[in-house]
């Protein structure tokens, strides 16, 4: 018995360990990303809204400003079916006109649409201050407008107001979920909550909707649609039907704006975001800063707006009109004790939001990053929810929630435990950022489809679009890339193809087929990877190449050319000065030539100089050569924002600004031209978008953005304030000229000249025109060790700053330098440790010694070579003699 029972717990943990270990084992492993393919269906839509997807793959979506449209996959097309009449706008206390957020919102199939033919549709009509929910006979072709049954009207407020809803959905018992804004004004509060209990204040107070149980503002209603166009309340709603001052339609109220909803059909739950006020900062007499939510109602509830938010945070009782706050609001008794609340005065105890973040770093969720704010909501996938989908998601996102946020972009899956509580997230296939993300659901093929709004409020973004991500759990298609080494020339134009950087994530032996069209016709057709083409005949050509592995998946790319008119050649010639590094005060001529087969040359005088374009121009910032190259005859000085307008490309600066049009915010142009002229207005507008702010452009809020650096909000703002400037088209410098190089850079390795020439031919019948341009950078002649061009036995510290010599024969390299004037060259030490002696050598580590460094500078570390004078490009070595030599930086001089 004794040693039964000494065996009997190393037995059971033996069995634990083997159960833990089984289960570990045949736990589903996350996909590689590339098993994921995202695939744009439609482009430059006009505020898309909702969505809904039919059989076949046709896609029926909602538009904001009334239009509602179906795409079809088989054509291609977006077809237009209806258009609202809708209100649009609100009006202000000064009675303005203004965009407002309502419009047509909404659009749902019937679950028995097959046989019935009823859709759902959600919108502002325009002749009176309801919201309304009808249904519509719908059997494809156009909506006929006259079969509408009115099913149920929100009432709303037109005046100064937001916050619309209108998500929509149907559970397994076929009630109909509708999402509904809390319809208040919000930007006259600071950020907290708005509870302007004055008179004549009732827009600009969350608790007359929201709050109030008698109501239909702020809350997620529940109702059975019933075949005559009523409906009825389906059992487990907030409040019995018949309750005094209550709407029996609330399945949820203190709502603030609840965004696409879904259900798990495994459990029933629903789930949904909740976007949030605007306030940066939390406040000890008014309460907590601001965050957008993710919830689940696992039954009906109350989620505590305008008196909670986040994790159940309360707000404090505070008096408009005397400016004085009060007590916390209770978590377990709200009392609503508003003038314009028409419901009860005790509601239910608050729900807490399940996940919650603020415009900081979130403690609780990190990976949801930082910046601007916008929850949307996504769907719950289970694999049983489809029979037969091409596009399958794996086993390893079997009960996650995906959401998605309209301003960050994002997808996350978020994990449960086995009670359906929060467990961990994690981004979705990281490399994708959305734009403008507004609803997401799975199709019946299993693909993810996803409706973006683009990046700013109110208008038309060209980046809008319809998409959908597959998911390929077999054999993937090839990933093309096709090139050419020129892209246009005279006749008879040769030209080599290639196929260089196609892959195939699965290793399989490709067959590539080059087919060449002109006008849509087949010209020739070549079965080799990199082909040479000659065409003989003018024109615009295509070279498809499409690329097919052993199990029949394909892909395409195309390049076009253009035979029968070569692309002008166009050089910067350096005359005097040296062409790789500028020096403050050096002269340098240049002569600028061009060279075209059908045009001629500067040189015969058949190609005016007044039709070549030179610019000169020195950016203390970095440069964008993409940016130089648009315009032929300007050069656009805006490039050397380029980090500015990278930053605002990555934060949410977008969502509420745009350059010369007022969106949610004012233009970038108006916002320079305020502060034309004030010294300060660098340092204030950089402190005001680091902390925060309203009041100078109205009401509304401008989040904190913490999360930046003071030099990048810095750069943003020297960006912003640019567009005071007066922009005028620069005056091109004459072909052959000299230039004094008078601007020295505040700091080492910064700023640039860019010399660029640039000319358009003038094309012929069959051949458009090209275009040739020569740009040459001269940067600054201190050269920090991380840009340099190649290293050999080198390490480097973690920011590259330093590079030390592992051994003898250790070196740097610069590529194609340009010896000309440079007469010494001096190496910068690091850390107390001399630079030591360096060989300069040319055109390998073994090359001809021009210069070694044998002397200190001014007593310090650094040493100091002369060099032979010599001109034109070398490829340069820095050969270390000494190990452990340590180098910060190169300085060339021509002194």
């Amino acid at each position: 018995m004794i040693k039964l029972s000494l065996l009997k717990p190393i037995t059971a943990l033996s069995l634990l360990l083997v159960s833990s270990y089984i289960v570990k084992a045949q736990s589903p492993e996350k996909p590689d990303d590339n098993r994921f393919t995202k695939v744009v269906l439609q482009q430059k839509l006009e505020e898309p809204m909702q969505f809904q997807i039919l059989d076949g793959g046709k896609v029926l979506y909602a538009e904001r400003k009334g239009k509602l449209k179906i795409y079809d996959p088989a054509t291609n097309k977006m077809d237009v079916i209806a258009d609202f009449a809708v209100s649009r706008e609100y009006v202000s206390k000064k009675g303005e006109r203004s965009e407002g957020e309502d419009g047509l919102q909404g659009v749902i199939l019937d679950p028995d649409y097959a046989k019935n033919k009823w859709i759902y549709i959600y919108y502002s009509p325009k002749d009176v201050s309801v919201n309304r929910l009808s249904r519509f006979t719908w059997a494809g072709g156009k909506l006929n407008m006259t079969t509408e049954k009115k099913v149920l009207d929100v009432v709303v407020q037109r005046e100064e107001c937001c916050h619309v809803g209108g998500g929509m959905l149907f559970d397994k018992d076929k009630n109909l979920y509708l999402s509904t804004g809390d319809n208040t004004f919000s930007r006259s509060s600071d950020g907290f909550t708005p509870i302007d209990e004055r008179p004549g204040e009732a827009p600009r107070d969350a608790q007359k909707s929201s709050g109030n149980t008698n109501d239909l503002r702020g809350k997620i209603l529940r109702i059975h649609p019933e075949p005559n166009g009523t409906y009825t309340i389906p059992e487990g709603n907030l409040f019995p039907k018949g309750t005094a001052n209550t709407r029996p339609e609330i399945y949820t109220m203190g709502n603030r704006n609840p965004w696409r909803l879904t259900i798990d059909s495994h459990t029933g739950w629903l789930y949904w975001g909740e976007v949030g006020p605007d306030g940066s900062n939390s406040s000890e007499s008014r309460g907590p800063r601001s965050y957008d939510e993710f919830n689940v109602a696992k039954k009906s509830g109350n989620y505590g707006w305008p008196y909670f938010i986040g994790n159940n945070q309360a707000y404090r009782y505070y008096d408009f009109a005397t400016k004085k706050s009060g007590e916390l609001y209770d978590v377990q008794k709200p009392i609503n004790n508003s003038p314009n609340n028409t419901g009860l005065k005790e509601l239910p105890p608050a729900v807490s939001a399940m996940i919650w973040y603020p415009y900081a770093a979130s403690e609780e969720f990190p990976v949801m990053g930082s910046g601007g704010r916008s929850a949307v909501g996504g769907p719950v996938f289970h694999k049983s929810d489809f029979a037969n989908a091409k596009y399958l998601f794996p086993a390893y996102y079997e009960g996650k929630w995906l959401i998605t946020d309209w301003v960050r972009g994002w997808i996350l899956a978020v994990t449960f435990d086995e009670n359906g509580m929060y467990k961990s997230m994690e981004r979705f296939l990281p490399e994708l950022t959305l734009r403008g993300p507004i609803d997401m659901k799975f199709g019946p093929d299993g693909s993810l489809y996803v409706l973006e709004y683009g990046n700013g409020y109110f208008k038309d973004n060209p980046e809008a679009e319809l998409i959908k991500i597959e998911f390929n759990g077999g054999n993937r298609k090839p990933q093309v890339q096709a090139t050419a080494n020129k892209t246009a020339g005279a006749l008879p134009l040769k030209v080599k193809l290639s196929s260089a950087g196609t892959t195939d994530s699965d290793g399989d032996v490709l067959k590539y087929e080059w087919k060449i069209t002109k006008g849509g016709m087949l010209k020739q057709t070549f079965k080799t990877a990199n082909p040479e083409v000659q065409l003989a005949t003018a024109g615009v050509y295509k070279a498809t190449l499409t690329v097919t592995d052993p199990h029949g998946a394909k892909n395409s790319k195309s390049v076009e050319l253009v035979a029968g008119n070569a692309t002008p050649v166009v050089k910067f010639n350096f005359t005097k000065g040296n062409s790789s590094f500028y020096f403050p005060a050096s002269i340098i001529n240049y002569a600028v030539s061009v060279t075209d087969k059908e045009d001629g040359s500067l040189a015969d005088k058949r190609i005016p100089a007044s039709q070549v374009s030179v610019a000169i121009n020195y950016l203390s910032e970095g440069y964008d050569l993409t940016v130089v190259a648009q315009n032929q005859n300007q050069f656009d000085v805006s490039a050397q924002y380029a980090k500015a307008k990278a930053l605002i490309k990555k934060s949410d600066c977008n969502a509420c600004h745009a350059v010369d049009t007022k969106s949610l915010g004012p233009s970038f142009t108006e916002v320079a031209l305020k502060y034309k002229g004030d010294k300060t207005a660098e340092g204030k507008l950089t402190k005001k978008v680091i902390d925060g702010g309203s009041g100078v452009w109205g009401d509304a809020m401008m989040p904190a953005h913490s999360s930046m650096s003071t030099n990048e909000v810095n750069s943003i703002i020297k960006y912003v304030l640019s567009f005071s400037e007066k922009k005028t088209t620069q005056k091109s410098l004459p072909v052959t000229g000299s230039y004094t190089t008078n601007v020295q850079p505040d700091q080492p390795n910064k700023g640039s000249f860019i010399f660029r020439a640039a000319y358009k031919d003038h094309g012929t019948k069959l051949a458009p025109a090209q275009f040739g341009e020569d740009i040459v950078v001269l940067r600054h002649p201190f050269v920090l060790v991380n840009n340099t061009d190649n290293a050999n036995e080198i390490s480097f510290n973690d920011n590259k700053s330093v590079a030390t010599a592992k051994s003898k024969g250790a070196y740097l390299q610069l590529n194609k330098v340009d010896l000309t004037d440079i007469k010494k060259i001096e190496f910068i030490g690091a850390d107390n440790v001399s630079a030591g002696k360096i060989e300069i050598r040319i055109d390998s580590p073994e090359g001809k010694l021009i210069g070694q460094s044998s002397s200190k500078e001014n007593g310090s570390l650094n040493t100091i070579a002369d060099i032979e004078v010599l001109k034109g490009k070398y490829n340069v070595y820095f050969v270390f003699t000494e190990p452990s030599a340590r180098l910060k930086a190169i300085s060339m001089k021509n002194l």
